[in-house]
């Protein structure tokens, strides 16, 4: 008798594995991703909106990964 084998593979378990493989955003694309927010806003672009759009996402983050890339962020503006 001959054993059937699924063509198709556990869909679950490979969407969990693709998003175990994605990476955190770099600085420069969250950086970016803030910038473009303010800009479509219509709001000038600061150090001060910068760090409000930081701030706020420091707020919401849902990991301490996430908190920590926040924080390194801020620390970055104030850093001279």
């Amino acid at each position: 008798m001959r054993q059937s084998v699924s063509k198709f593979p556990d869909t679950a378990s490979d969407i969990a594995h693709y998003f175990s493989k994605a990476s955190a955003p770099t600085q420069q694309e969250t950086l970016g991703q803030i910038v473009v927010e303010i800009l479509r806003a219509g709001k000038n672009l600061n150090r001060k909106a910068i760090c409000t759009k930081l701030l706020r996402r420091l707020e919401v983050a849902a990991t301490q990964e996430e908190e920590r890339h926040y924080q390194t962020l801020i620390g970055m503006l104030f850093d001279r």
